[in-house]
């Protein structure tokens, strides 16, 4: 009996040891199951920081490429801006020079004044463009496709400024026959005024009250033009309204004696006194006589109020407009 309770204990130690392990064998494999699945995750980290290194590093290498283009334009740009600029202080300066040894030289072999200020204003407008493709050049563009564009662009804009075009016309037509010259006054497009200047699409009037107005060439070859200076002597007249019962023969007897007694008035052609018009309230006399053009202006003004000072002294009333109603009764 006590052999059985014996080998009955024994049996139950070995069934707990193995218990225990089975146990320790399921713990085993469970840590080795952790420790695999711990050093997957860590391989594929560092295949991840791997992977982040070589972007980066494929990132840094791009972006020195392109900081290195962007170095090597700069220096290019710099430098033909720099040329540029160097070629635009030299060429404004040459053009400067070009303009004055073109004027001395017209100056020098005595050129009309019309055709200096056309010339002048030729050359400058031409020296320009050239300094503009100069410069353009200079900055690496292609002048040859930027002509090509320019002769391009110059035919729409050409029909946009049809006007100035036909101004351009006008002025050698102008240059060559010549209507007026420089210095000469002239009236044109309503407005009259001496000659300044005759540009390459506008003639310059300088006004009797100090203004510059600026006609097209293009008007002025086609309008109507009235140049007072290319003759010498002018027309002078006065109209003068004298109140009805006046003596006809002593007014004009006083009008002809004041003609007479100034020299700037030419005696040929004869001056002349007539009734011209027997209006509302007056009758008008018209007073002519011819002068030289420089004596026009202070003629016209000095004997306009010589008649008024010797026609009060005389007693020859002026007439006023006037009213005259008749009532009748009611």
């Amino acid at each position: 009996m006590h052999a059985v309770k014996g080998a009955w204990c024994c049996g139950a130690d070995s069934q707990d040891q193995r218990g225990r392990f089975d146990a320790y064998s399921m713990s085993i494999i469970q840590s080795t199951n952790t420790i695999l699945a711990a050093g997957k995750a860590a391989k594929d980290a560092g295949q991840a920081v791997t992977d982040v290194a070589q972007t980066l590093t494929g990132s840094n290498m791009h972006l020195e490429q392109v900081m290195g283009q962007l170095i090597n334009w700069s220096l290019d740009a710099g430098r033909h801006i720099l040329v540029a600029v160097v070629v635009y202080v030299i060429g404004h300066y040459a053009v400067k020079f070009i303009n004055h040894l073109v004027t001395k030289l017209m100056e020098r072999r005595k050129m009309e004044p019309t055709l200096q200020t056309f010339l002048r204003s030729f050359v400058n407008i031409t020296l320009q463009i050239l300094l503009i493709i100069s410069v353009v050049g200079a900055l690496g563009i292609n002048t040859t496709s930027f002509a090509a564009l320019l002769a391009s662009a110059g035919v729409a804009v050409g029909m946009a400024l049809s006007g100035n075009l036909q101004n351009l016309a006008g002025g050698i037509i102008i240059l060559l026959f010549k209507p007026y010259k420089v210095g000469d006054w002239v009236e044109a497009q309503g407005t009259s005024g001496t000659v300044q200047e005759i540009q390459i699409f506008h003639t310059i009037l300088l006004t009797a009250d100090g203004k510059k107005v600026y006609v097209p060439n293009g008007a002025m070859s086609s309008g109507t033009i009235q140049n007072v200076t290319l003759t010498p002597n002018r027309r002078i007249e006065w109209t003068i309204g004298v109140e009805y019962g006046e003596d006809i023969d002593r007014v004009r007897a006083v009008c002809t004696e004041l003609l007479k007694a100034d020299k700037r008035i030419l005696p040929d052609p004869a001056p002349m006194v007539a009734l011209t018009e027997l209006a509302d309230s007056s009758v008008n006399v018209l007073v002519r006589g011819w002068v030289a053009n420089a004596d026009y202006w202070d003629v016209l003004f000095d004997m306009q109020e010589r008649i008024y000072k010797r026609f009060n002294a005389e007693g020859i009333g002026f007439p006023f407009p006037q009213v005259t109603i008749n009532r009748g009764k009611e």
